[in-house]
């Protein structure tokens, strides 16, 4: 029950960010209903209508690697080399995929410098910082989760 709860509160907050950033024709009043059953997802039979936003999410955030490399970028632009010293444990080629998985979801921005050899800077776009409040909430989250898997409750 308590990952209910949790779970609860991070989509109340994550609720609230993206309905404070929806232009007015989503907030229509036939929308009003289905914004209301968002928190019931969890404790209810499920709601299929959230479903695919929630896909949606994972698909743009699968994997290892994608949050921490999000995160990395959340201090500053980065170039590769300093993304795979960062990123501790990802492999070049692994890191290239999830870096242009990325920035074909908006999330990252590839700046290429006309320099020779080329450089390339990557940073965090307006859209991916959005993720703030999730990689927040995970955080959270993952702390909860390590207390209690070791507790052994």
């Amino acid at each position: 029950m308590m990952f209910c709860e949790e779970a609860k509160v991070f989509i109340f907050a994550f609720r609230s960010k993206v309905l404070s950033q929806l232009d007015s024709t989503f907030q229509s009043d036939s929308n009003a209903n289905y914004h209301s059953q968002i928190p019931e997802m969890l404790t209810g039979n499920g709601c299929p209508k959230t479903a695919l936003s929630i896909r949606d999410a994972l698909e743009a955030l699968e994997g290892r690697w994608k949050l921490l490399i999000l995160f990395a970028l959340s201090s500053g632009p980065r170039r590769f080399k300093q993304l795979s010293a960062e990123v501790s444990g990802i492999t070049d080629k692994v890191l290239s995929k999830e870096l242009k998985a990325l920035e074909m979801n908006q999330l990252i921005n590839r700046q290429v410098f006309d320099t020779f050899p080329p450089t390339v800077e990557y940073s965090i776009t307006e859209h991916g910082a959005s993720l703030e409040k999730v990689l927040e909430e995970l955080h959270y989250w993952g702390l909860a989760h390590r207390a209690k898997i070791i507790a052994g409750n």
